[in-house]
């Protein structure tokens, strides 16, 4: 039994830093790394494309809205045309340092708003998917496990892999319960691991209400600005090989 473990880097700017790259990085096997519009810059991509290749993690791109500002978490109308080459551009962007340094890219994995637009919005998720093929058809595409989006990427013959959040409630309907709302966020690291044993081992976990929610995991994400990042993703990643799971980037075993 195989899963990836990735996380969102490369997110700090200019003077300012977040997350806990450097250490994270040791335990994580695929990094989407900000491309530039909801973070990240010019000089903190290329040396979080160094950190990744120095620690033998896969590097995907992790485009999301133009809005520096509001860090990629609010919603933007965009037409095909404008998602289509906004992502395009931003892969563009990430794959100069990755080719810079000898790096292939893996995957792309869509930030925060945009991310969860694509799961209700389905025109927004063909010209995202677009975008993605546009640039390489090889790459694999990181979306939301189960959701409308899988479905629309695997009907367009793309790679895609089924992402599950280590440390974020569930809906009922398999959807992410806002991050606003109580319980929304977990920070018990044994709790979270449980869930993630749960979701790879059983394929599922129990909503924010107490139902069941089958969830295919093909890769966890675990999510480097929170405090305690280093700390959880350590023991993920130790539970998960106690549980005799291969934690692998997912290029090495989604076709």
């Amino acid at each position: 039994m195989n899963v990836d473990l990735n996380s969102d880097l490369g997110e700090s700017f200019g003077r300012y830093k977040l997350g806990l790259d450097e250490e994270v990085m040791k335990y994580i096997t695929s990094a989407n790394i900000a491309c530039g519009w909801h973070a990240g810059d010019p000089i903190v991509m290329r040396r979080t494309v160094k950190l990744a290749k120095e620690n033998g993690v896969a590097v995907g791109a992790h485009p999301g809205y133009p809005d520096l500002m509001g860090f990629g978490r609010r919603y933007m109308k965009l037409s095909p045309e404008e998602a289509k080459n906004y992502i395009l551009y931003q892969i563009g962007a990430l794959y100069a340092f990755a080719k810079a340094e000898d790096v292939p890219l893996q995957h792309v994995k869509p930030h925060g708003a945009l991310y969860n637009a694509m799961v209700k919005e389905e025109d927004l998720a063909r010209a995202v998917i677009e975008g993605v093929l546009d640039f390489d058809k090889k790459l694999i595409i990181v979306a939301l496990a189960n959701s409308r989006v899988v479905e629309i990427a695997e009907e367009m013959g793309a790679r895609v892999a089924n992402e599950v959040f280590a440390d974020r409630a569930y809906n009922p309907d398999g959807t992410l319960v806002p991050r606003g709302k109580p319980g929304a966020v977990i920070e018990d690291k044994y709790e979270i691991a449980e869930r993630v044993i749960s979701m790879v081992k059983d394929g599922g976990v129990k909503a924010i209400n107490g139902e069941w929610v089958e969830l295919k995991a093909d890769t966890i994400c675990v999510h480097g600005d929170n405090p305690k990042a280093v700390e959880i993703t350590a023991y993920i990643r130790s539970r998960l090989e106690e549980e005799g799971i291969k934690v692998i980037p997912m290029g090495e075993f989604l076709r």
